[in-house]
Protein backbone atom coordinates (compact mmCIF):
# COMPACT_ATOMS: atom_id res chain seq x y z
CA UNK A 1 0.00 0.00 0.00
CA UNK A 2 1.39 3.39 -0.97
CA UNK A 3 -0.36 6.57 0.07
CA UNK A 4 0.34 9.82 -1.75
CA UNK A 5 -0.60 13.38 -0.82
CA UNK A 6 -0.29 14.32 -4.50
CA UNK A 7 -2.83 11.68 -5.56
CA UNK A 8 -6.31 13.20 -5.18
CA UNK A 9 -8.93 10.79 -6.57
CA UNK A 10 -7.42 7.92 -8.50
CA UNK A 11 -6.46 4.48 -7.33
CA UNK A 12 -4.14 2.26 -9.30
CA UNK A 13 -2.37 -1.04 -8.77
CA UNK A 14 0.23 -3.28 -10.34
CA UNK A 15 2.17 -6.44 -9.59
CA UNK A 16 5.84 -6.11 -8.70
CA UNK A 17 6.82 -9.77 -8.98
CA UNK A 18 4.43 -11.58 -6.65
CA UNK A 19 3.61 -8.44 -4.65
CA UNK A 20 0.60 -6.29 -5.47
CA UNK A 21 1.26 -2.56 -5.04
CA UNK A 22 -1.82 -0.33 -4.59
CA UNK A 23 -1.47 3.44 -4.93
CA UNK A 24 -4.16 5.50 -3.16
CA UNK A 25 -4.72 9.10 -2.06
CA UNK A 26 -3.37 9.82 1.46
CA UNK A 27 -6.78 11.15 2.62
CA UNK A 28 -8.59 7.79 2.23
CA UNK A 29 -9.96 6.14 5.35
CA UNK A 30 -9.02 2.62 6.43
CA UNK A 31 -12.39 1.33 5.22
CA UNK A 32 -11.86 2.92 1.79
CA UNK A 33 -8.34 1.52 1.68
CA UNK A 34 -9.63 -1.97 2.45
CA UNK A 35 -12.30 -1.66 -0.25
CA UNK A 36 -9.84 -0.49 -2.91
CA UNK A 37 -7.22 -3.13 -2.10
CA UNK A 38 -9.84 -5.87 -2.57
CA UNK A 39 -11.21 -4.23 -5.73
CA UNK A 40 -7.80 -3.73 -7.35
CA UNK A 41 -6.74 -7.29 -6.48
CA UNK A 42 -9.90 -8.61 -8.14
CA UNK A 43 -9.27 -6.53 -11.27
CA UNK A 44 -5.59 -7.40 -11.55
CA UNK A 45 -6.17 -11.12 -11.08
CA UNK A 46 -9.03 -11.13 -13.58
CA UNK A 47 -6.80 -9.46 -16.17
CA UNK A 48 -3.88 -11.75 -15.39
CA UNK A 49 -6.03 -14.87 -15.77
CA UNK A 50 -7.30 -13.64 -19.15
CA UNK A 51 -3.76 -13.20 -20.43
CA UNK A 52 -2.37 -16.53 -19.26
CA UNK A 53 -2.86 -19.46 -21.58
CA UNK A 54 -4.19 -22.72 -20.13
CA UNK A 55 -1.77 -24.42 -22.55
CA UNK A 56 1.05 -23.65 -20.13
CA UNK A 57 -0.24 -26.24 -17.67
CA UNK A 58 0.82 -29.45 -19.45
CA UNK A 59 2.01 -31.01 -22.68
CA UNK A 60 -1.52 -32.31 -23.27
CA UNK A 61 -2.98 -28.81 -22.92
CA UNK A 62 -0.28 -27.54 -25.29
CA UNK A 63 -1.26 -30.21 -27.85
CA UNK A 64 -4.94 -29.28 -27.51
CA UNK A 65 -4.13 -25.61 -28.11
CA UNK A 66 -2.16 -26.60 -31.24
CA UNK A 67 -5.21 -28.46 -32.58
CA UNK A 68 -7.38 -25.39 -32.00
CA UNK A 69 -4.89 -23.01 -33.63
CA UNK A 70 -4.34 -25.34 -36.59
CA UNK A 71 -8.08 -25.47 -37.21
CA UNK A 72 -8.48 -21.70 -36.81
CA UNK A 73 -5.48 -20.42 -38.79
CA UNK A 74 -4.05 -23.28 -40.87
CA UNK A 75 -7.15 -25.02 -42.21
CA UNK A 76 -6.54 -27.92 -39.81
CA UNK A 77 -3.70 -29.13 -42.05
CA UNK A 78 -0.91 -28.83 -39.48
CA UNK A 79 -1.20 -31.72 -37.03
CA UNK A 80 1.83 -32.40 -34.85
CA UNK A 81 2.57 -35.89 -33.53
CA UNK A 82 3.77 -34.39 -30.25
CA UNK A 83 4.06 -31.00 -28.59
CA UNK A 84 5.93 -30.61 -25.35
CA UNK A 85 7.48 -28.16 -22.95
CA UNK A 86 11.25 -28.51 -22.70
CA UNK A 87 13.91 -26.97 -20.45
CA UNK A 88 15.01 -23.51 -21.61
CA UNK A 89 16.72 -23.63 -24.98
CA UNK A 90 19.94 -21.67 -25.41
CA UNK A 91 19.27 -20.13 -28.83
CA UNK A 92 15.55 -20.56 -29.57
CA UNK A 93 12.09 -19.99 -28.15
CA UNK A 94 10.76 -23.16 -29.77
CA UNK A 95 11.62 -25.68 -32.47
CA UNK A 96 9.93 -28.03 -34.88
CA UNK A 97 11.09 -31.19 -36.64
CA UNK A 98 8.72 -31.40 -39.63
CA UNK A 99 9.85 -34.90 -40.66
CA UNK A 100 8.80 -36.24 -37.26
CA UNK A 101 5.94 -33.79 -36.67
CA UNK A 102 7.31 -32.78 -33.28
CA UNK A 103 7.24 -29.37 -31.65
CA UNK A 104 9.23 -28.34 -28.58
CA UNK A 105 8.49 -25.13 -26.66
CA UNK A 106 10.93 -23.56 -24.20
CA UNK A 107 9.86 -23.38 -20.56
CA UNK A 108 10.84 -19.70 -20.73
CA UNK A 109 7.50 -19.14 -22.48
CA UNK A 110 5.25 -20.57 -19.77
CA UNK A 111 4.45 -17.14 -18.36
CA UNK A 112 4.11 -15.06 -21.53
CA UNK A 113 0.66 -13.71 -22.44
CA UNK A 114 -1.60 -16.21 -24.21
CA UNK A 115 -1.46 -14.32 -27.52
CA UNK A 116 2.35 -14.62 -27.58
CA UNK A 117 2.27 -18.35 -26.90
CA UNK A 118 -0.39 -18.70 -29.60
CA UNK A 119 1.92 -16.99 -32.08
CA UNK A 120 4.78 -19.34 -31.14
CA UNK A 121 2.53 -22.34 -31.71
CA UNK A 122 1.19 -21.03 -35.04
CA UNK A 123 4.78 -20.39 -36.16
CA UNK A 124 5.82 -23.95 -35.31
CA UNK A 125 2.65 -25.42 -36.82
CA UNK A 126 3.36 -23.52 -40.04
CA UNK A 127 6.68 -25.40 -40.19
CA UNK A 128 4.72 -28.64 -40.47
CA UNK A 129 3.47 -27.32 -43.80
CA UNK A 130 6.51 -25.34 -44.96
CA UNK A 131 9.91 -26.15 -43.46
CA UNK A 132 11.80 -23.02 -44.59
CA UNK A 133 11.31 -19.42 -43.51
CA UNK A 134 10.24 -18.41 -47.01
CA UNK A 135 7.45 -16.23 -48.39
CA UNK A 136 4.89 -19.06 -48.24
CA UNK A 137 5.81 -19.80 -44.62
CA UNK A 138 5.46 -16.15 -43.53
CA UNK A 139 2.11 -15.93 -45.33
CA UNK A 140 0.89 -18.81 -43.15
CA UNK A 141 2.18 -17.10 -39.99
CA UNK A 142 0.51 -13.85 -41.02
CA UNK A 143 -2.89 -15.56 -40.76
CA UNK A 144 -2.47 -15.14 -37.02
CA UNK A 145 -3.52 -11.51 -36.45
CA UNK A 146 -1.03 -10.70 -33.68
CA UNK A 147 2.09 -12.01 -35.46
CA UNK A 148 3.97 -8.69 -35.64
CA UNK A 149 2.98 -7.73 -32.11
CA UNK A 150 4.15 -11.09 -30.73
CA UNK A 151 7.47 -10.87 -32.57
CA UNK A 152 8.00 -7.44 -31.01
CA UNK A 153 7.11 -8.79 -27.56
CA UNK A 154 9.61 -11.65 -27.91
CA UNK A 155 12.35 -9.30 -29.11
CA UNK A 156 11.72 -7.04 -26.12
CA UNK A 157 11.64 -9.97 -23.71
CA UNK A 158 14.92 -11.29 -25.06
CA UNK A 159 16.59 -7.88 -24.89
CA UNK A 160 15.33 -7.10 -21.38
CA UNK A 161 16.53 -10.45 -20.04
CA UNK A 162 19.79 -10.32 -21.99
CA UNK A 163 19.02 -13.69 -23.55
CA UNK A 164 19.92 -12.98 -27.14
CA UNK A 165 17.06 -15.26 -28.25
CA UNK A 166 15.45 -14.29 -31.52
CA UNK A 167 14.91 -17.52 -33.35
CA UNK A 168 12.05 -19.88 -33.74
CA UNK A 169 12.58 -22.96 -35.86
Amino acid sequence: MRRSARRKRTVSAYFDGDTMVVLIPARMSSAEEEHWVAEMERKLLRGKNRRVSPARQSDEALMQRCRELSAQYLDGDAQPTSVRWVPPMRTRWASCTPAEGTIRVSDRLRDVPAWVLDYILVHELAHLRVAAHNKEFWALCARYPKTERAIGYLEGLSAAAGLGLTELD
